[in-house]
């Protein structure tokens, strides 16, 4: 007799599908490889409906996480890496990079020029629900939208929105600590960055921390043909929908095999 899942569980586990994978579309695609490194270029309109409702969908200002990223390539696995499992530990991330969140976001309201030089290519800055103290308005948001879904359908309904919506803390903590501290090299940058598949998996693709610090510029994280980057594939996507336009010429190299064996082509320096 084969399993078919009720509705009492189908439904809570598509809306967190739902919640999860649209965090990852903001972040990985449209924040990070998208606004932070500029490995594609967002249609001017998707390009405003990112920069209005970022801070919305994820509760992440833009300007604040493209900023705290940039830093951390600048300073990746140094003493001045807002958010390495070198200097905190892998548990330790999670509360890093929420402190070192706020604190650029503190600064960059205040203008500091020492932080607004990362973010000089911007044409926006830190908005109007972070300038103003109101932070929590978009949680509040999300906690009120999961509120009545659980009065309306039970309480694993609203669960799973809420968790959904609000994964970005978790989805970054596992980067952040697992891709700077367990997996595979591919490339011998400067820093602690791996490659650990089950995350690249979990947060489409962002687990190919090594690949991706080798080639920040690239839109592309996978390097050998069995790393899975689903956040690449988004962005040819949307390419043929013209939303995006991915760097082509940015884009890392594939590992060359010779015979059975593969060659690894050297990042540049």
């Amino acid at each position: 007799m084969r399993f078919v899942p009720s509705m009492a569980v189908a439904l809570p586990l598509v809306v967190f599908a739902a919640g999860y994978l649209l965090n990852l579309l903001y972040i990985t695609v449209f924040y990070h490889r998208g606004l932070t490194h500029g490995a594609l270029t967002l249609a001017p309109w998707l390009r405003t409906v990112v920069v209005h409702s970022g801070s919305w969908i994820t509760g992440l200002d833009v300007a604040g996480w493209v900023c705290l990223h940039r830093l951390h390539h600048a300073y990746a696995d140094g003493p001045a890496d807002p958010h390495s499992p070198r200097n905190v530990g892998l548990v330790g991330v999670a509360l890093a990079q929420l402190r070192s969140y706020e604190r650029v976001l503190i600064r960059l309201t205040r203008r500091d020029p020492e932080l607004l030089q990362f973010v000089a290519d911007l044409e926006f800055g830190v908005s109007w629900l972070n300038r103003r103290g109101l932070w929590w308005l978009p949680y509040a948001v999300h906690a009120g939208v999961g509120g009545l879904l659980a009065i309306s359908g039970g309480w694993p309904l609203g669960l799973a929105y809420f968790a959904g919506m609000m994964s970005h803390p978790v989805q970054g903590w596992i980067v952040n600590s697992f891709g700077h501290a367990v997996g595979s090299r591919n490339f011998d940058t400067p820093d602690e960055s791996r490659n650990n598949q089950l995350v690249a998996w979990l947060v489409g693709g962002e687990g190919l921390q090594n690949n991706h610090h080798a080639y920040p510029g690239s839109a592309r994280f996978s390097y050998r043909w069995y790393e899975v980057d689903a956040g690449y594939a988004v962005c040819r996507l949307l390419q043929r929908l013209n939303w995006v336009r991915v760097r082509d010429d940015g884009l890392m190299p594939r590992a060359r095999r010779v015979g059975r064996a593969t060659r690894t082509v050297e990042a540049p320096r």
